[in-house]
C-alpha cells in the first residue's frame, strides 16, 4: 500500500486524471439489452462515467436524482430570496432543489471498492435507487464487490447496503465505516439526547447495521484503508464525516463526500449551512479548509452531490468558490 501521511496528502500539486467515456459493459461481460435506453423509452441511458487516477480506474455509478420543492430552512442561515438568487445565477429553477447521488466504484489493487451505496431499494419508477442497475450495466455483480467504504451514516449513503429483502446487497464485501461515526450513531446516550428530528437517523443506522457487526471494520482518519485510498477528517456535516484522497503515482483525486451539498449554493456561498449539517459552524470551517487546499493544489475533486459525472476543479471566486466541470474524455 502507498504510504501517505496527511501532510503529504495536503501538500503538493496533482495531475489531472485522464477522463474516459461512459462504457456500458466490462470486458467480456454482456450488458443488458440496449432496448431500455432507446429513444422514446422515457429513461436515460446508463449513468456511468469512467476515468483513471494513475492506474486506478474510477467509475461514477449514479444512483439517480431527487427533485423537490425548496423547503423552508433548507439553507439554515440564508433567506429564501438569497437561495433563489443563487439558483437563478446557476441557471437552475427557483423554488426547486434537485439533488444527485454519485457513488464511486474503484478498481484498485486487484479489488473492487465501492464508496457509499446510494438510497437503497425504492421500487417502481422512483428517481433514485439506480445504483444496482448502473453497476449491472458496468458488468459488475453485487457479489463482485470486495469492499464497501462508507463516508458517513446518512441514509442516502448507507441504505444501499441492504437489498429489497433486507439481505446484504453486497454479500462478499467487507464494510468499512468511520470509527467516530459508528461511535456516535451507535451510542444509546447520544440517541437519548438527540432532538426528535435526528431520532430517525439513529433508528435507520441501527436498522442498516443490525446483526452485521462481524462484517464491519471501523477505520480511523489519516489511514490508507484500500490501495491508494486514504481517509481525511471532514467533520461538521456529521460527527464522523469523512473525505478521501485517492492517489496513484503522481496523480491524485480528492473525494469530498458531503463537504458541500449542491455546489451552486454551498461552494459559491461556503458560509451557508445546509439543513443536513449537524454542526453548522464546524461544517463551514471544514468546507473552507478543504476547498482552500483543493483550489491551491489544483486537485481534481469529485462530490457525492455534484452534477453527474461529478468531477471537476475548484477555484476561488469572490469570497467563495466555483466548481469548474472537467472536460469529457472519450477514452481511458
Amino acid at each position: 500500500m502507498t504510504n501517505l501521511s496527511r501532510r503529504h496528502i495536503l501538500a503538493g500539486g496533482a495531475a489531472l486524471p485522464a477522463l474516459a467515456a461512459t462504457l456500458p459493459l466490462a470486458s467480456g461481460v454482456l450488458a443488458p439489452s440496449p432496448a431500455a435506453a432507446q429513444t422514446g423509452s422515457g429513461q436515460q441511458v446508463p449513468g456511468l462515467y469512467r476515468y483513471k487516477v494513475g492506474d486506478i480506474e474510477v467509475t461514477v455509478a449514479n444512483d439517480g436524482a431527487r427533485s423537490f420543492p425548496l423547503p423552508e430552512g433548507f439553507v439554515k442561515n440564508a433567506s429564501r430570496d438569497e437561495v433563489n438568487a443563487a439558483l437563478e445565477a446557476a441557471f437552475m429553477p427557483k423554488d426547486t432543489m434537485t439533488i444527485q447521488f454519485n457513488p464511486l466504484l474503484l478498481s484498485t489493487g486487484g479489488k473492487l471498492v465501492l464508496i457509499d451505496t446510494g438510497n437503497g431499494p425504492q421500487g417502481g419508477s422512483a428517481p433514485v435507487g439506480k445504483l444496482p442497475a448502473n453497476l449491472a450495466w458496468a458488468g459488475v455483480k453485487p457479489a463482485d464487490i470486495d469492499t464497501v467504504v462508507i463516508s458517513h451514516f446518512h441514509g442516502d449513503h448507507i441504505n444501499g447496503l441492504r437489498a429489497t429483502d433486507g439481505a446484504l446487497a453486497f454479500p462478499n464485501a467487507e464494510i468499512l465505516v468511520p470509527a467516530a461515526e459508528w461511535s456516535y450513531w451507535m451510542d444509546d446516550g447520544e440517541m437519548s439526547r438527540a432532538p426528535e428530528g435526528l431520532q430517525g437517523n439513529f433508528k435507520n443506522a441501527r436498522r442498516i447495521f443490525k446483526d452485521i457487526d462481524s462484517r464491519v471494520t471501523r477505520y480511523e482518519w489519516d489511514k490508507e484503508i484500500a490501495p491508494g485510498l486514504t481517509t481525511v477528517e471532514a467533520v461538521g456535516h456529521t460527527p464522523g464525516h469523512t473525505a478521501f484522497v485517492l492517489a496513484d503515482g503522481d496523480e491524485k483525486l480528492f473525494i469530498q463526500s458531503d463537504t458541500t451539498n449542491l455546489p451552486a449554493l454551498f461552494a459559491v456561498h461556503p458560509e451557508w449551512q445546509v439543513q443536513f449539517d449537524m454542526d453548522g459552524p464546524k461544517a463551514i470551517e471544514t468546507r473552507k479548509r478543504i476547498y482552500d487546499m483543493v483550489a491551491a493544489d489544483r486537485l481534481p475533486i469529485t462530490g457525492y452531490h455534484y452534477t453527474f459525472p461529478a468531477l471537476g476543479h475548484v477555484r476561488r471566486n469572490d469570497g467563495g468558490y466555483e466548481l469548474v466541470p472537467a472536460i469529457w474524455n472519450p477514452v481511458l
